[in-house]
C-alpha cells in the first residue's frame, strides 16, 4: 500500500465509529485504584523490620511495589489527617483541625481526590473509614464521610460492636481513646473489618463485570482501639517476648512544656505496671495482624478477578502510634512515633518494583501521584507535590523535609534530624533530634551551645514552611 493510500485509510478511522469504538476500549483501559487505609497504624510490620509482628500479605505487598520509609502525615490526629489526604491542602490552608469536623464545613467547593476520579468516568466507592468516625461508636454509620467525594458508600457492621460490654478498658466502658482489648470469638467474616473486606471483593466483582474503571477506597477500623480481634490473633504473640519501651528519670523535665501536656494527657495510660503494657502491646499486634489477614484477602480476590494488572494499589495509614513510647501511648505527638505512616505502592510496569525508598513524601502528595499514575490532571490549588519520579527511582528526592503539626506545634522532618517548635516564641519551646544518633528522639538537644547555628537554618527552614503551608489555595472558598 502506497503512502497515499495509508493516509486515506487512517482519514477514515478518524471520521468513523469504529474509531470511536476504539477511544471506547482505551477509556476501559484506565487504571484502576485500590486506596487501602488502616486507623492508628504505626510501622510495627513486618516488612518495616518490626522484630515481633507478622503481617506476611503487607509484607508481599512490598515486594510487589515500592515501601517508603519516611511518609509522614501532616497532622497525626485522624480527622484533619484524613483532610489534608484526600484534598491535597495542609490543615492550615482547609482550618481543619478539629476531629469531628466535615471537610466541607472549610472548603464547600473542594474537589477531594475521589471526587477528581468521578469528574472523569471512574465509579467512586469507599467501604468503612476513609473520612473520619468515632471509632468504635461511629461503625455502622456514615461517620462524618463526605458523601460528594464517592458515588457509592458501604459501612459495615460487624459482631465487635455487640460485644463492647466484655472489653477491657483502662477506663470501663470507654474505648475511642483508651487502651482497651478483647481476645474475641466469633470468625474474620464476622468481624467490622472481616465485612468491609467481604464488601470490597463483592465491589471488586461487580466493577469486573461492569468493566468500569474504579477508585475503591477501602478503610480498615484496625489496629485503633479498642484492640478487639479473634482470638486465634492474640495466640501469635507471647507477652514475655514483647519489649516494653523504657524511658529515663526525669525525662520529662528534658522537653518543652506542650510536648509533656500532650504526653500525659491520659492520665490513666502513664506509667503502666509492665505486665498491663505487654498485655496492650499484645492486643495492638493481634489486631495488626487480623488486619493484615483482611488485607491478604482482599488482594486474593483482586488477582483472582484478573484486576491485579489495571490496578494500582496503595496500602497506608492516617497517623503513627505510640506504644510506650516516650512514656505515652495513641497518637497526637510531633514524635516520629506519631507522623510517621507506612506507605507501599504497586502498580503494573514499576520500573522499581520490590525496591525500598528513603526519600521523604508527605500524605498530601498522594493525590497528585495517584492522578499522575492514572493520567488525570488536579486542581491548580493543590499543595501536594506528585513523586511519580520516585516510583521510577526511588533515590530521587520531591521533597527535602516533611511538615506536621498539632494544636501550638509544628514539626519539620529532614533526613538527619527532627526540629520542633511550640509556640511561635519562648524560651526552652523548642526539640531539635539527631536521627542518625538518636532515632528514637530521647536526647534533645536544643538547649546545647553547640548546635546554635543549626537550630538558626532549620529554624528558618521550620518558618519557611509553615508560611508555604498557609497560603490560601487560589479559588477556593475557605471558611475557618
Amino acid at each position: 500500500m502506497d503512502n497515499f493510500n495509508i493516509i486515506r485509510w487512517i482519514l477514515v478511522l478518524l471520521t468513523s465509529g469504529l474509531f470511536t469504538s476504539f477511544q471506547v476500549q482505551a477509556q476501559s483501559k484506565k487504571m484502576n485504584v485500590l486506596f487501602i487505609i488502616a486507623d492508628d497504624l504505626n510501622c510495627n510490620l513486618g516488612t518495616y523490620d518490626h522484630y515481633l509482628v507478622k503481617t506476611p500479605n503487607i509484607d508481599q505487598l512490598a515486594k510487589d511495589g515500592m515501601q517508603f520509609n519516611n511518609a509522614f502525615c501532616n497532622f497525626p490526629v485522624c480527622g484533619p489527617s484524613r483532610a489534608s489526604m484526600m484534598t491535597g491542602l495542609y490543615p492550615d490552608q482547609t482550618g481543619h483541625y478539629k476531629l469531628r469536623d466535615h471537610i466541607r464545613q472549610h472548603v464547600p467547593d473542594v474537589v477531594t481526590m475521589s471526587q477528581n476520579f468521578m469528574n472523569t468516568g471512574y465509579t467512586a466507592a469507599r467501604v468503612g473509614k476513609i473520612y473520619h468516625y468515632d471509632n468504635p461508636s461511629g461503625i455502622g454509620t456514615p461517620g462524618h464521610d463526605d458523601s460528594v467525594s464517592w458515588n457509592e458508600r458501604y459501612y459495615p457492621r460487624g459482631i465487635d460492636k455487640d460485644i463492647e460490654k466484655k472489653i477491657f478498658s483502662l477506663r470501663p466502658g470507654k474505648f475511642g481513646a483508651t487502651l482497651s482489648w478483647l481476645a474475641a470469638e466469633g470468625s474474620d467474616e464476622e468481624h467490622t473489618d472481616g465485612k468491609v473486606a467481604t464488601k470490597a471483593i463483592e465491589l471488586l466483582g461487580k466493577y469486573k463485570s461492569e468493566d468500569k474503571p474504579f477508585f475503591l477506597g477501602i478503610g480498615f477500623y484496625k489496629p485503633h482501639t479498642p484492640f478487639v480481634a479473634p482470638a486465634k490473633y492474640f495466640d501469635l504473640y507471647k507477652t514475655n517476648d514483647i519489649k516494653v519501651p523504657q524511658v529515663p528519670k526525669n525525662y520529662l523535665a528534658t522537653l518543652p512544656e506542650p510536648a509533656t501536656a500532650i504526653l500525659q494527657a491520659h492520665k490513666e495510660q502513664v506509667n503502666l505496671p509492665d505486665s498491663l503494657a505487654r498485655s496492650a502491646a499484645q492486643a495492638y499486634y493481634a489486631t495488626i495482624s487480623f488486619l493484615d489477614a483482611q488485607v491478604g484477602r482482599v488482594l486474593a480476590a483482586l488477582d483472582s478477578l484478573g484486576l491485579r494488572d489495571n490496578t494500582i494499589i496503595v496500602f497506608t495509614s492516617d497517623n503513627g502510634y505510640h506504644m510506650g513510647e516516650h512514656g505515652h501511648y495513641q497518637k497526637s505527638t510531633l514524635f516520629e512515633d506519631s507522623d510517621r505512616i507506612p506507605l507501599i505502592i504497586s502498580y503494573p510496569g514499576m520500573k522499581s518494583r520490590g525496591k525500598t525508598s528513603n526519600s521523604i513524601v508527605e500524605m498530601i502528595d498522594l493525590y497528585p501521584t495517584l492522578s499522575q499514575l492514572a493520567g488525570i490532571k488536579t486542581p491548580g490549588y493543590i499543595s501536594g507535590r506528585s513523586f511519580k519520579k520516585v516510583l521510577d527511582d526511588p533515590n530521587y528526592k520531591t521533597r527535602e523535609s516533611a511538615l506536621s503539626q498539632v494544636r501550638g506545634g509544628y514539626t519539620l522532618r529532614t533526613e538527619k534530624y527532627r526540629y520542633t517548635r511550640w509556640r511561635k516564641d519562648g524560651p526552652n519551646m523548642t526539640e531539635l533530634y539527631d536521627r542518625l544518633s538518636d532515632p528514637q528522639e530521647m536526647n534533645n538537644l536544643s538547649g546545647a551551645q553547640q548546635y546554635g547555628d543549626l537550630i538558626k537554618k532549620l529554624d528558618k527552614q521550620l518558618t519557611d514552611r509553615i508560611e508555604e503551608s498557609a497560603v490560601a489555595p487560589k479559588g477556593l472558598t475557605v471558611i475557618k
